[in-house]
């Protein structure tokens, strides 16, 4: 019979130092078998690096590790995996040309030290195994080709053929709908009824609620606050993870004072994406767009934006025409979208928060060869100081800023274009509570200052709510209904969304 009373990995008063940097002070940490436990913070609070620390990639400078109840003396990647440890990072990390039953089988083959792969075998281990979290995945099939949540699936499939006794989740729904999120809580508790422990990394306060048994909340590299989670409601966490009250913040639309929509969607077409849209924005409004992946929700950002040239009716700025048929046209007419994957579609990652900043309106800086630097730095310096960014300097790579950070150079890039349309795909995705809170803020004074009109296409819910004074959702490139006002809560588009169901990849 497993001992559920000794803890199945005991972290002792953990210090780890990066030069002059303390990335954790004296935290301890312990997780029992076959709990689900939750460990909160914002972006910078020390997740990341606790980790590594459990999973044997740092070594810390202090404190003691224990397994079992024995001490561990110091991990390495190969202890921690031989403990039972196993970690699902954001990347997966699996091998995207390689199909599903080699993702899954090939680790084990390695550690049986096998010369030669039984192909056979290798496909009835991992049938087994989903078959064993009840889920369906084609084994032949490249990984590379799964939507996200498949690409998740692999990963914890493997992990439990590895034998898995604690499965750290790291940020697990980041790019998930809501769906996807119940299917993956299922299986999590699945592994818990199978005695396995997960460790499960989140900032999303819902979802710590729903699923956790036991919370811990991180800041600044200390352990801050820790319990049942029947102890915590959202407020407390909000105040363990920022040091502060954030108040629930419900933005007002403000009132039509423009002869015409800021943007308008006339009858959009496109062959198997849209179907017959039709939707306008006023300045300064804040309007949402729910549905599920396949519902045509991108689909219809990219037509505005100019990805989409085969549309057909007519897309309006201030009254006018400007039908959009490549990105530089939607740029020109005064419309900007921020993807939802800054890392892979919005950011140059090396590159610094200056040369991030003027990569969309570069052209006003530029005179025949030349470069306008002065003009282009201090263009960078005003967005720098707009968007509340915290860093040293505009001139550190943007790859060195959290996630919230870099989602407000994305927004502050598009600002400087002069737009006078914000399409924002996902705006929070991977971003703390303190620093959503800071972008929802900077979008509203923007919308209410400048009269920008904002598309705001997300899987959050409350995030909708909060912001948006109308809500449309969309099934099959359709729009199927729309909510406002008083109308317009939680429980009711959450309903909308269940009613009208769309297409998951």
């Amino acid at each position: 019979m497993t001992d559920t009373t000794t803890p199945l990995i005991e972290l002792r008063g953990i210090t780890k130092r990066f030069g002059g940097v303390t990335a954790l002070n004296d935290v301890s940490l312990s997780i029992l078998p076959g709990e689900i436990h939750c460990l909160a913070g914002e972006n910078g609070s020390g997740k990341s690096t606790i980790i590594k620390v459990i999973s044997g990639v740092y070594h810390p400078d202090a404190g003691e590790i224990l397994i079992d109840g024995k001490p561990a003396g110091t991990l390495d990647p190969v202890k921690s995996t031989a403990a039972g440890i196993q970690v699902i990072y954001q990347d997966f990390s699996l091998f995207p040309t390689l199909s599903v039953a080699e993702n899954l089988t090939l680790n084990s083959f390695l550690r049986e030290g096998a010369a030669i792969v039984d192909r056979a075998r290798g496909r009835r281990m991992a049938a087994e195994v989903l078959e064993r979290l009840g889920v369906t995945l084609p084994l032949d099939a490249a990984v590379e080709t799964l939507p996200t949540s498949g690409r998740q699936l692999v990963a914890i499939a493997r992990a439990v053929l590895a034998d898995a006794r604690l499965i750290i989740m790291d940020e697990p729904t980041t790019a998930l709908t809501g769906r996807e999120v119940e299917r993956l809580f299922r299986i999590t508790r699945d592994l818990q009824a199978h005695g396995i422990a997960v460790l499960f990394v989140s900032h999303k306060m819902r979802e710590m609620l729903d699923l956790s048994e036991r919370l811990t909340v991180f800041r600044n590299g200390r352990k801050v606050a820790e319990g049942p989670i029947a102890d915590f409601d959202e407020a407390a966490i909000t105040r363990a993870m920022t040091g502060r009250d954030l108040e629930a913040t419900r933005f007002d639309t403000p009132p039509r004072t423009a002869d015409a929509p800021r943007i308008e969607f006339r009858n959009v077409s496109v062959p198997g994406e849209l179907n017959d849209i039709s939707l306008s924005i006023w300045p300064g409004e804040v309007v949402g767009v729910s549905g599920l992946i396949g519902s045509g929700r991108t689909e219809l950002a990219l037509t505005a934006f100019g990805m989409k040239p085969g549309f057909s009716g007519q897309i309006l700025l201030d009254g006018q025409p400007v039908n959009p048929r490549s990105v530089d046209q939607a740029i020109r007419a005064g419309i900007a979208y921020v993807p939802e994957d800054r890392l892979s579609e919005g950011l140059f990652l090396p590159r610094s928060i200056s040369d991030n900043s003027i990569a969309a309106s570069i052209g006003r800086f530029v005179s025949g060869p030349w470069l306008d630097r002065r003009a282009a730095a201090q263009a960078t310096r005003d967005m720098f100081d707009r968007m509340a960014i915290a860093a040293p300097s505009p001139a550190v790579p943007v790859a060195t800023l959290s996630g919230g950070n870099q989602q407000r150079v994305v927004i502050g890039r598009w600002l400087m274009t002069g737009a006078k349309v914000l399409i924002l795909n996902g705006p929070t995705v991977g971003v703390d509570v303190g620093s959503k809170a800071t972008i929802h803020a900077i979008i509203h004074r923007m919308a209410r200052e400048e009269g920008l009109a904002v598309l705001m296409i997300s899987d959050d819910v409350p995030e909708l709510v909060a912001n948006c004074g109308r809500v449309v959702t969309m099934q099959h490139g359709a729009i199927t209904g729309e909510l406002q006002g008083a109308a317009l809560t939680e429980d009711a588009l959450n309903d909308s969304i269940r009613l009208n169901p769309g297409v998951t990849a």
